[in-house]
Order: structure tokens, then sequence, then C-alpha cells
């Protein structure tokens, strides 16, 4: 894979494509800044080495109209801060303005342009607004792995342009090489943990694992359509009835193919959705009517801890339980708990997902694993094996 080291930046107007879409509060605060924490490998390689860098991001899902509380000043601010030096905006993303601010750039100065995606054109991958976005660098790097699955102009159809003049950014390089390692590893038992709400979502990468994992541990609400599925009385716990027969036919593929699939035996369910709802710990078969399951129990986290305990390699995505609740943290805080400790033995861990990786730093455990992954459906799409444009784009074009 050829990266940003293999460029040569100096005096060059860098334009990187970062994933800079970061959570905001009520009042247009930044409240967790990872993703700008994670970028600063690629950032300082290009300022360091006399680049001047431009940067492209999105923030949030504007529909194409220029949104104020999605201005990415907000973002140009944070970074400023961080790097200690001044940061440019450019209110224009595009046009005769945003390339004079580029042109005026010295080296080691850093510009940021406004949010792409407060022109329609970027998300339908429009080929007269690349040529637009083209006209900002010299150089393009694609460092936004969160959007590496979108056949956005800035996140896809760019590396066109620059045929033998672009790379990916170190997120990326690490991204790939990690969720690589896992698909590949050999040191096994691989262990996946799979949890979340909707077996839905997790369809594609369920039938992904089958072919690489020795064991499978399923937990969170979509444990609940597989409890049914196998004819378990599941109170009013979250259920998708319609993918019942999906949740067998997994099982099924599973056993075919000798790989062990675990689903929680015990759960702690509540008579409301609530912090203050009364709780029992309950058979995870036999959950009473106006009652639902919102962690795993007891016997459940010994039971997956010590499958935990076993592995070489290991994919965390999703939670066990609705964490953000306390009284239902238990079982997620648990299962990272034992993944944190197992990984300071040797095992390699890598968790991937927006719950999962918000659980990880919640619980403080982001530093005590192999690899955070910073795309959500991003990686779950690599996982599955599916080819992502933005990654493809920068191997047909480097």
């Amino acid at each position: 894979m050829k990266t940003i080291q293999d460029l040569e930046v100096s005096q060059k107007r860098v334009l990187v494509r970062f994933d800079f879409n970061v959570p905001l509060n009520e009042n247009g605060e930044i409240t967790n800044d990872k993703r700008i924490i994670s970028a600063l490998p690629t950032i300082l390689s290009i300022i360091d080495n006399g680049g001047r860098l431009v940067i492209l991001s999105h923030l949030g899902r504007p529909s194409g109209k220029i949104t104020e509380a999605l201005s990415l000043l907000v973002v140009a601010k944070r970074l400023s801060a961080i790097l200690s030096r001044p940061v440019s905006f450019s209110e224009k993303t595009i046009g005769t303005e945003a390339v004079e601010a580029t042109n005026i750039l010295k080296n080691g100065e850093v510009l940021m342009m406004e949010n792409v995606r407060f022109d329609k054109r970027e998300e339908d991958g429009d080929e007269t607004f690349t040529h637009e976005l083209a006209k900002l660098g010299d150089i393009y790097v694609n460092d936004a792995f969160g959007t590496a699955h979108r056949p956005h102009a800035s996140t896809t159809r760019l590396a066109s342009l620059f045929k033998g003049r672009c790379a990916f950014g170190q997120v990326m390089f690490k991204e790939i090489t990690n969720v690589n390692r896992l698909m590949v590893s050999k040191e096994r038992p691989i262990v996946a943990i799979v949890g979340g709400s909707k077996v839905s979502s997790k369809i594609d990468v369920l039938e992904s694992l089958l072919e690489r994992a020795d064991h499978i541990i399923i937990g969170g609400g979509m444990a609940f359509t597989f409890i049914k599925a196998m004819g378990g009385q599941i109170g009013d716990s979250i259920c998708e009835n319609e993918r019942t027969q999906t949740a067998l036919k997994i099982l099924d593929e599973a056993k075919a193919k000798d790989v062990k699939i675990y689903l929680p035996t015990d759960t702690i369910a509540a008579d409301s959705f609530s912090v203050n709802a009364k709780t029992q710990v309950c058979d995870i078969f036999k959950i009473p009517t106006g009652w639902q399951g919102l962690d795993a129990g007891p016997n459940t986290i010994i039971a997956f801890s010590k499958i935990v305990n076993k592995a070489k390699t290991l994919l965390w995505n999703g939670p066990l339980g609705v964490f953000e609740m306390e009284p239902f943290s238990k079982g997620t805080r648990a299962i990272g708990d034992s993944i944190a400790k197992a990984t300071a033995e040797g095992l390699y861990s890598l968790i991937g997902g927006g719950d999962s990786v918000a659980a990880a730093e919640q619980f403080g455990l982001s530093d005590k694993v192999s690899y955070v992954s910073t795309g959500g459906g991003a990686m779950l799409e690599y996982l599955e094996g599916k080819t992502l444009p933005g990654i493809q784009a920068i191997i047909d074009n480097s």
C-alpha cells in the first residue's frame, strides 16, 4: 500500500480527506475529539516535511444544504488548539476563493475547507464537483476510513484525478493493516463477539465470520431473536420476529462448518426500559411476560469470559447489554475487562463498531486492547469481504 510516507510533500498542496465527523453537544461543542487526535500522524508528517495541508471532511448530514450548526469551523479551532499553531478556514469549498486560499499557503501551514456535504454533489459523486475539488491540491491523500465505503466525490472519485500522486494516510493504513490481520490470522482460536440490537444489521458479518472464526459469541439484543427461534420465552425483550429463520440458518451453517456459537444462558431482566426499573436474573429461555432482557446475566459473563481467555485473536463488535444505563452495564464492562486482561497476556484484540468503541472509551479500555477501529460501517463492510470504493480508488491510482 502506498502511504503518505511514499510521497514528496515539500512545497506542495497536499489535499487530504479526513473523517472529522465528530460528535457535538446541543451547544455545538465537540464532545469527543478522538478522530482528530487519530489524524495527527498524517497531519504532522505533512507539515513537518514542508507540505501545505488542505483538509477536506464532512460533519453530520446537512443533506446538501449550508447548515451553520454543522460548520467545520469548530473542528478547525479544536485542531488549532491541539497543534498549537493557526489553522486557516475557508467558508468556500470550491471556486476561485477556495483555490486562492490554498495558493497562498506557505510550507507547514494548514487550511481547512468547509463541510463538503454542504454541496449535494459530494454524496452524488458528481464529476464536475470532483474536478473543482481537485483544483485545491497537487497531491491527494485519503485518510478517512470511516467513509471508505461511500463512493462520494472527496472519498473515492478524487483519486482518479491524481493518478500517481495519491496515497493512503496513516489512519487508513492502520485500519487496513489491523482488519487484514484479523481476517488472515493464523493465531487460533479466533473468537468473535457480536452484539448489538439487530440480527438484520449483522447477517453479512456473521456469514463472513463463519468462514474465519472458531468461536462466535452472540450477545446483546440480537441474542433474543436466536433464543426465540430456538423456542425460548423472551417476554418483552427486543426481537426481530421476521429474522428467526435467519437465526436458525446461521446456527445450522455454524454447525456444518464446525464453528461453535455461544448464546447467553441468563439475563438481567427489567420490568421497564429505565434505570429505575425493577430487575431480576432470569434463565434466558424463561423471561416472564412484561419483563425484558437488558444485560448479560452472571453465568453468561463467566462463560463468555472463559472463551475470551482461550482466544489468540479476537474481534469485539457490539455490546452485551444497554451499557449506557449503569444497572445494565456490567456484562459489557466485564467482557471488556476480560479482553483487556487477555490482551496484556498476548491476545490480539480488535474493537470495531460504534457502540463497542463507545463502550471501550466509557470503561477506559481503549488503550488496553490491540486496536480500536475508527470506522463503524466501513469496518463491517470490509469484514464482510466487500470492496470499499475509497480503498480501491487509491490502490487503482497510486
